[in-house]
């Protein structure tokens, strides 16, 4: 993976991805919201400048794919839950309880 800066071209809240331009990306970088690392709502607005790490991957029409995108001069946030052993957050029971027969 290789990281750059580019530019969001268009983003499509309603489809969740877009496109980013950067000189190191010629035609464009398609970005998935999966990719992108903000705090909250995954979402960019055309126009905004970011930092992102990319591969090749042709797909039409681009050939090439973000692996993570977030905004210039921010760190990129990885909100991602990594829980080992039981959680706490979650617990189950279950009781069975039947009549007396008549």
């Amino acid at each position: 993976m290789v990281t750059t800066y580019g530019v969001i071209r268009e983003w499509s809240s309603e489809e969740g991805w877009g496109v980013i331009d950067s000189d190191a990306t010629p035609g464009g970088c398609w970005v998935h919201f999966s990719a992108v690392r903000v705090a909250g709502f995954r979402t960019f607005t055309a126009g905004s400048a970011v930092e992102f790490t990319y591969v090749a991957a042709p797909q039409t029409p681009f050939d090439f794919r973000a692996e993570a995108a977030w905004p210039t001069g921010e760190e990129p946030v990885d909100d991602a839950i990594v829980v080992r052993g039981p959680s706490a957050a979650y617990e189950s029971h279950l009781s069975l309880r039947f009549d007396e027969p008549d």
